[in-house]
């Protein structure tokens, strides 16, 4: 019975199958190494390319100017090296999917095409929120410089310099698509949460507080405006009289009479006297 049964097996059929599919899978196991390696070198390449170019374009001096390098202060990467080595393992990311591809359809492929289509997405959600602390900074800079005078303008250029933030952070995870389904709605209902304080409170039941509190304000921010003023001409008054006399001093240095001719005293230096008054041969008693 045994016999029958190995000899029903067709040993030569399953050697030849073994060695087919080792045959096949051998070419394309050294393709996917030739992909890797020439991935790599081209992910070093571009890497570094790109951190010359944005070196040189000044991309880490918008960064320091948002305050991102300031968070970085503790990391051993700064801004420009932390999107260099994004773009490396991006880089590295596409040749691994170009690799596996050789293999056909497998589950690892399959997760790295996901990955590798949201990558563009996570750039781009980077750049928004550097430069949107970019904006940020300067608007506070700009709006602090420009009511540095007031009391409350500080306080102001926070304000609009967090703002401005916020919405760069609310459209980098939108343009990322992290939790869209709750930063949309949360955004919205700020919006309108503002909104309605500003309609309700200002046009509605709280007329009188808010017309005490908008005249107090008024005022003060009127008796500021009239102090920094004041500042600004007393200033041009002082620097107006200091020319004045600068110029009238120079205008009244004496001249004396020497020889017929007129000469301007200046310092202590007197004139120099003329050669009739000191050649002896020349002299001639008065006529009495």
């Amino acid at each position: 019975m045994q016999q029958q049964v190995l000899a029903s097996v067709n040993f030569s059929n399953g050697f030849s199958s073994a060695w087919n599919s080792i045959a096949n899978i051998i070419p394309k196991f050294i393709g996917f190494l030739v992909i890797l390696a020439i991935g790599w070198f081209i992910a070093r390449v571009l890497a570094r390319a790109l951190d010359t170019v944005l070196r040189k374009a000044g991309f880490e001096k918008m960064a320091e100017r948002g305050g991102i390098s300031k968070a970085l202060a503790k990391s051993k990467y700064d801004t420009t090296a932390l999107i260099c080595k994004v773009v490396y393992y991006a880089l590295l990311l596409i040749t691994l999917q170009l690799g596996f591809g050789i293999f056909g359809t497998n589950p690892i492929s399959t997760m790295i095409n996901g990955v590798v289509a949201w990558l563009p997405k996570g750039l781009v959600a980077m750049v928004i929120v550097i430069v949107a602390a970019a904006i940020a900074r300067v608007v506070r800079d700009i709006v602090g410089s420009a009511l540095s005078s007031l009391s409350y303008g500080n306080k102001i250029a926070m304000v609009a310099s967090v703002f401005i933030l916020a919405l760069g952070i609310f459209a980098a995870l939108g343009q990322a698509g992290i939790a869209t389904s709750v930063t949309g709605p949360v955004l919205m209902a700020a919006l309108a949460t503002i909104a309605g304080v500003i309609i309700v409170g200002v046009g509605g039941g709280l007329i009188q507080p808010m017309r005490q509190r908008w005249e107090g304000a008024l005022t003060a921010a009127e008796r500021e405006a009239r102090s920094a003023s004041a500042s600004i001409n007393a200033y041009q008054a002082g620097r107006s009289d200091a020319m004045a006399g600068q110029m009238a001093g120079e205008s009244m240095q004496p001249t004396v009479m020497v020889g017929g001719s007129s000469s301007t005293m200046e310092g202590n230096n007197p004139p120099r006297p003329t050669s009739q008054a000191t050649d002896p041969s020349t002299w001639s008693p008065p006529v009495s």
